[in-house]
């Protein structure tokens, strides 16, 4: 069955139920593991090697259920989550919807995910050896938690000797109060007591929002290379409303697919500058062809993710994109991935 007809019967479900109907699916699915190779797009990043430099974004596989299909769905690497200390229902449904006519989705899911021990549990079964690509685990603090640094270094010690990485996620706009965490010296105190859980461990990635002033920026990545994290995700989803045609505009949450592409990009350049090209970045946010792959690369990008675009594009979008990326490296005469970094800001 193509694809545009699959989409018309999963669209004729609400958003989140087509979202689960599409991870029960894929676990079912008979497909094995299977890891993408290719030489020109292989990509080293704190000290692991990804075979494609196109990942899965959290979000999507939220309790670890189906990452270790990503390989065969042409991703490099995934990354699962965001996962609590406790399980939490998240807010009150409706609370994702499609906005068709504009290519993109507003969410306001609220770490909604059956917390830590059922993702480890499920994580630990399926051996290192047998996973596709570097596995990324994206972990959060609980809606009602009285201390939410201490939710990160609770997370961070349960979950980082199952991970490959670990991404700090302060940057979702539907727990209230998150992304104060975003704040100077709240955000060095969570760095320093989160990399001190997982001292000797996987590497740490920290994730941004778009919606930062200048001087938000500035603080972040001096924050950021002082507790020497490893990467820095750019961007989440944004509380800005660009123009919308879709009857699903005013929700209320974090909007992500086409309509936030400039301003990823943007925030992209904008912490390349600001970190001097000194830390590696992940490009996020509206990327939903090799194209624009490929222009967030050249913006500084080493490594890329997405997952709205999985919604309207199918599930093996990152098949095309990365036989697009090599197509775009042979016509600008670049022998790899690596020579692409950065090529339009630097």
């Amino acid at each position: 069955m193509s694809y545009p007809l699959f989409r018309s019967l999963l669209f004729a479900f609400d958003a989140e139920t087509a979202h689960g109907l599409s991870i029960s699916l894929l676990r079912r699915m008979p497909f094995g593991q299977k890891k993408f190779h290719c030489s020109e797009l292989a990509t080293q990043l704190a000290g692991l090697t990804f075979p494609s430099p196109v990942g899965l974004a959290p979000g999507y596989d939220k309790n670890a259920e189906i990452f270790s299909k990503a390989g065969r769905l042409g991703f490099g690497f995934a990354e699962v989550g965001t996962i609590t200390p406790r399980p939490q229902a998240g807010n009150p449904r409706p609370r994702l919807f499609r906005l068709v006519e504009d290519a993109a989705v507003i969410n306001r899911m609220g770490f909604n995910n059956a917390g830590m021990e059922v993702a480890a549990a499920r994580i630990a079964g399926l051996p290192r050896g047998q996973r596709t690509g570097p596995l990324g685990i994206n972990i959060g603090a609980n809606k009602d938690s009285e201390d939410r640094i201490a939710d990160y270094v609770d997370a961070m010690a349960r979950l980082a000797p199952l991970a490959d990485y670990v991404t700090v996620n302060i940057s979702s706009p539907n727990t209230p109060g998150l992304r104060a965490l975003q704040d100077k010296v709240a955000l060095d105190d969570l760095l320093l007591r989160v990399r001190a859980a997982g001292e000797g461990g996987p590497p740490l990635f920290l994730k941004v929002a778009p919606d930062l002033e200048p001087a938000d920026i500035d603080d972040i990545a001096s924050v950021a290379m002082d507790r020497k994290i490893d990467a820095l995700i750019v961007s989440n989803t944004t509380i800005s409303r660009p123009a919308l045609k879709s009857r699903h505009a005013g929700e209320a949450g974090g909007l992500s697919g086409a309509p936030l592409k400039a301003l990823a990009q943007q925030r992209l350049a904008d912490f390349r500058k600001a970190t001097g090209a000194k830390l590696p970045l992940i490009g996020v946010g509206g990327i939903a062809n090799a194209e624009d792959a490929y222009a967030r690369i050249r913006a500084g990008a080493s490594l890329v993710q997405l997952y709205s675009a999985l919604v309207f594009e199918g599930p093996f979008l990152a098949q095309r994109i990365n036989a697009g990326l090599v197509d775009l490296l042979r016509r600008d005469g670049l022998s790899h991935i690596s020579e692409a970094v950065g090529i339009d800001v630097d």
